[in-house]
């Protein structure tokens, strides 16, 4: 299935976090929580203004990001799990 996000909204696959501490202690999944890292997978055409303007996104595809634990809505797409973010609901960009 072909997603397109609308407006500021952004589509994400969430990053697997390490099942393992530096100190080498595995972590069961039912202590893991949701990783708030993510890869984005599509992006809207930007926020639309009150004057009819459209701000173009700061967020391309590919770009990992970091986002709040609560923002965003869970959906699934072809049975995968993913999570839909307004631009505003983005922490940040992660680089490197």
């Amino acid at each position: 299935m072909n997603f397109k996000p609308l407006n500021d909204r952004i589509l994400v696959k969430r990053v697997e976090e390490e099942t393992k501490t530096a100190g080498g202690i595995i972590i069961p999944d039912s202590a893991k929580e949701k990783p708030l890292q993510g890869e984005v997978l599509a992006v809207g055409s930007g926020k639309i203004h009150e004057d009819g303007s459209v701000r173009a996104m700061d967020i391309r595809v590919g770009d990992k990001v970091l986002f709040g634990k609560y923002g965003g809505t869970d959906i699934k797409i072809d049975g995968e799990d993913r999570i839909i973010l307004r631009e505003d609901d983005v922490l940040g960009i992660v680089e490197g």
